[in-house]
Formats: structure tokens, sequence, C-alpha cells
């Protein structure tokens, strides 16, 4: 009889160490299938935010700081276009690996959404519908405001594809940086020095500021940017991070 109770014991305990690694695959296998929609969901809203801060920042300087208005963003980002050119052609692309991302970036915001049709309907001066009257009176009163969102997501679609013709020289310097690090530790491990969890994490989390906080400013600045100055020092900053982060890294390898 006591025997019984225990086989019917242990036979529970099976039952239930079963149906908890059966819970943990079915966990594990839902978070592989959905990881990618939370990625997209993620950089969904990451650009919104972006565009958003983006409409903001030139709404303010159109409207409060610029004498000039909305003609001083156009010239900043036919500057822009500019340099994105140049530097496209001086790495054997053409101009397309500038435009793409801004048309596409334009084609997302105002051509899906129906904005850019709206307006040209409504400057062609054909006859409305009294819905489309009410709209057309509400799009010409914040046509300004519009114009502005228009030129300014396209200079942030630019500035975007500059940025990440430098991506090589990101990564260059970054593995510069990681190799050098893992260099430094192996030598101090050698002659018997201690890792230091304090100096890893500080890099590790400056690097996040630089990548993060650097671009947003890059993207966002309302003024003529120097890339082949500011995008380096950036890199380089990177680099020395990386270096420093690799070389306090704790963990045995």
């Amino acid at each position: 009889m006591g025997r019984g109770i225990g086989w019917t014991k242990a036979s529970r305990r099976r039952a239930g160490v079963s149906s908890r690694n059966a819970a943990f695959h079915d966990g594990a296998l839902a978070g592989v299938l959905l990881s990618p929609l939370k990625l997209t969901f993620s950089l969904v809203l990451g650009l919104a935010a972006l565009l958003l801060c983006a409409w903001i920042l030139d709404w303010t300087f159109v409207f409060k700081v610029w004498p000039q208005g909305i003609e001083r963003l156009r010239e900043l980002l036919a500057h822009d276009l500019e340099q994105g050119v140049a530097l496209a052609a001086r790495q054997g692309a053409g101009a397309g690996a500038i435009t793409a991302p801004a048309n596409a970036l334009y084609s997302i915001v105002f051509e899906a959404t129906g904005v850019h049709d709206m307006g040209t309907q409504f400057a062609n001066g054909a006859a409305l519908s009294i819905p489309d009257t009410v709209i057309r009176r509400s799009y010409v009163s914040h046509r300004e405001s519009i114009d502005a969102a228009m030129v300014g997501t396209q200079l942030l679609g630019v500035r975007a594809a500059i940025v990440a013709r430098f991506a090589p020289l990101l990564l260059l310097l970054y593995s510069v940086g990681a190799a050098d690090g893992f260099t430094q530790r192996a030598i101090r491990r050698a002659c018997g020095g201690r890792e230091s969890a304090g100096l890893y994490h500080r890099a590790k989390y400056l690097q996040v500021a630089v990548l993060g906080l650097g671009g947003v400013c890059l993207l966002l600045w309302p003024g003529p940017v120097r890339w082949e100055l500011c995008v380096p020092l950036g890199a380089a900053l990177l680099g020395g991070l990386a270096s420093v982060q690799w070389a306090y890294y704790k963990k045995h390898m």
C-alpha cells in the first residue's frame, strides 16, 4: 500500500516536471516567433517618436526662430543632400543611395496616408463635395505646418542615409577597439591583474549614449552638420569605449 502511494507521488512529480518543461519550451518557442514582431513594433515606435521630435523642432524654428521661415529648412535640405550625394559618389554609389531613403520615408508618411494626394487635389481647384470642402479648409489653414513637416521628413531621411554611409567606419573602429581591449585583458590577466565590472558597465552604457544620443542629435540638429568631423569623432570615441569595455570584461573566455 505504501509502495503504491510512493509510486503515485513520484509519478505526480514527474508529470509536474514534464508539464513545466513543456510550458518552458512553449514559452521559448513563442518568444522566438514573437521576437521579430516585437522588434518591428519597437522600430516603428522609435521612428514615429523621431519623426514627431523632428516635426516639433522644425515647427519651432520655422515659426519662432528663423526669419526666413520654411526657406531656411529647404536650404538645410539642399545643403545636406549635396553633402550626402558627394559622400556617396566618393564611396562609388549614386545619388539614389541618399535620395531613395528620403523618398521612401516621405512616401510612407505622406503618400501612403493620402496627405500628398490631398494637397495635389486641393491645389487643382476642382469642384469638391461638402466633406472635401471642410477638409480643404482645414488643410489650407495648416498648410505651412504641413509643408514644414514634409520638408523636415525629407531632411530626416537624407540625414539617416548619410549616417548609414558611415556604418562601415563605425564597425571598423569598434572592431579595432574591441581587439585592443581583448589584448589588454589578456596581458593584464597574464600579469595577475584584475577585471573591473564598474568600468566595464560604464563603458558599455557610454557606448549606448554615444550611438543613441549622438545619432539623434545629428539627425535632429537644426543647422548644417559637418559630417566629416562629427561622425569620425564619434566613431573614434566609440572605439575607445569599446577598448575599455572589453579590456575589463570579467567572464572567462
